[in-house]
């Protein structure tokens, strides 16, 4: 992965699991949000590279290219159904609401829409 330092943080309220990911310069349409086995939530995307001329002299080349994905376990206590994500400024937002531990689980893969504010 390209872009392997893609960070990601991971906070919990007593309502829902939060992510948070500064992704500028991504546009909704260059990350995919997949639910896996309704208890892995997987985050990717591709940022593309800058188009190159011939006539370019680049003196300095910090900002990365490529695809990233970041993967987390969800614990038991996420409403699966409820998850929802937006892109806003170049930070990404995944919310996972709780739920009663008992809530049934099962499934292959479900995407999440990705809205903006």
């Amino acid at each position: 992965m390209a872009v392997a330092n893609t960070r990601v943080d991971w906070k919990e309220t007593p309502e829902a699991h939060v992510f948070t990911a500064d992704l500028p310069g991504l546009r909704k349409e260059d990350l995919k949000i997949d639910l896996v086995e309704r208890n892995t939530l997987r985050i990717s995307g591709k940022r593309h590279k800058e188009q190159e001329e011939k006539t370019d002299q680049w003196h300095r080349v910090e900002r990365s290219s490529g695809r990233f994905m970041r993967q987390f376990h969800l614990p038991e206590n996420v409403n699966v159904d409820g998850i929802s994500a937006k892109l806003e400024n170049g930070v990404l937002t995944v919310n996972a609401p709780k739920t009663h531990p008992d809530a049934g689980n099962g499934g292959d893969v479900k995407s999440i829409d990705i809205g903006s504010a």
